[in-house]
């Protein structure tokens, strides 16, 4: 059983060996994580055990969640993050199919009175509902709960679908983007090499052959090599990446990108946010509750002189980005438009890169709003726009 799921881990291109694969053995017949039959402990202290002795890195470990989620088909890990409200309430035993009149009469709400409704709810509401318009709930119109339609409303549990909830009250990992990912083609380097500037730096490294020829010459032919050090791209990049919900489609194009980056510029700085900028950022999705760095300290840590590069498809509530406590996360004090002129203008070479395809930016009223905080700077993920983005930061 457990040779299939070494393949399977080396299918997924983890680097896992022979050596750490029998560590793995050894240590369940020592019942280290339970009885000394490996059938008989559990799938999570397997999970963490195998983890443990064949991932050797924690760029890996996602990865590794997938190939051992593929490999172990129909465990499902349930946790219940919304403590307030019973699980049953949130169970969804069936898809209801809604028409088309029924979606236009969702009730709509702003803001505040969104808010004090679903105050007004938790208060009342003594038993499940499905279907409805008003309740706590699956299917239906009712703007609290999941699995219905609702264009503004407050996304309890679940998985979103509609893109419609103004808040979503789930605890989530958001998985780091991948950077040693292979990219397909050297096009997207070659568009970032747009944004360059050598200078000589490091130790002598590189011969400088015009000069070692002069040496040579004015020494009646004996060899004089004379080595200078080597050019390095000297533009200094602080990337912010947005992570997680709807950029979930775009994670193989945006580590791309980020792969790209890494092996182009020398001097990168990158962070990680959700939807948009707000008081913290992070490096690490992992420990990102554990590991926060206040985006005021990113501003004053890095000059002027740096390029600032936002990527994200700006897909959100508007509240989001104009609201104080319009996070989908924690109750912000400061709306995200105000943190995201504070890093324009302290960063004025400033770019928005969207991996949204830009056929839908008219179509979505966050997209819009973040364009025009940008001054206009928002260019497509595609070759032709990072081109364009990277002239533009050029200059």
């Amino acid at each position: 059983m457990l040779i299939d799921f070494f393949y399977t881990l080396r299918a997924a291109r983890l680097p896992v060996s022979v050596k750490e694969y029998l560590t793995m053995l050894e240590a369940l017949q020592a019942g280290v994580v339970g009885p000394l039959n490996p059938e008989a402990c559990s799938i999570d202290d397997f999970y963490y055990l195998a983890r443990a002795t064949l991932v050797k890195d924690e760029k890996h470990y996602d990865k590794f969640d997938r190939a051992f989620a593929a490999y172990f088909r129909g465990v499902e890990q349930i946790a219940d993050f919304t403590q307030e409200i019973p699980a049953d309430w949130l169970r969804q035993t069936l898809q209801r199919l809604l028409s088309e009149e029924q979606k236009a009469n969702a009730p709509h709400l702003e803001w505040d009175a969104l808010l004090e409704e679903l105050r007004k709810r938790l208060e009342e509401q003594k038993e499940r509902h499905e279907g409805g318009s008003k309740w706590i709930g699956t299917g239906g119109t009712s703007p609290f709960g999941h699995g219905g339609h609702n264009p503004q409303g407050i996304r309890i549990g679940g998985k979103g679908g509609n893109r419609s909830a103004v808040k979503v009250w789930d605890q989530r990992l958001y998985r780091d983007y991948d950077d040693s990912q292979e990219l397909g083609t050297r096009n997207l380097k070659m568009a970032l090499r747009r944004l360059r500037r050598f200078a000589r730096e490091g130790s002598e490294l590189e011969l400088d052959l015009p000069d070692t020829i002069r040496a040579t010459a004015a020494n009646a032919g004996y060899l004089d090599l004379k080595m200078v050090p080597e050019r390095h791209n000297h533009v200094k990049v602080l990337l912010l990446m947005d992570v997680g919900g709807t950029m979930d489609e775009h994670v193989q194009r945006v580590e791309e990108l980020f792969s790209a980056a890494r092996a182009e510029f020398k001097h990168l700085e990158f962070y990680y946010f959700h939807n948009c900028v707000y008081d913290y950022l992070w490096k690490n999705n992992r420990r990102r509750y554990a590991e926060k760095f206040p985006t005021w300290d990113v501003i004053r840590r890095y000059n002027k002189d740096y390029k600032l590069i936002f990527v994200g498809d700006a897909t959100m509530s508007p509240h989001e980005i104009l609201q104080p406590g319009g996070s989908v996360e924690y109750n912000n004090a400061e709306p995200g438009a105000e943190w995201l002129q504070r890093l324009t203008h302290a960063f004025p070479h400033h770019v928005w890169i969207n991996p949204e395809p830009q056929g839908l930016w008219a179509y979505r009223q966050s997209i819009a709003i973040i364009q025009q905080l940008m001054g206009g700077r928002m260019f497509p993920l595609t070759l032709k726009g990072l081109e364009e983005a990277m002239r533009l930061l050029s200059k």
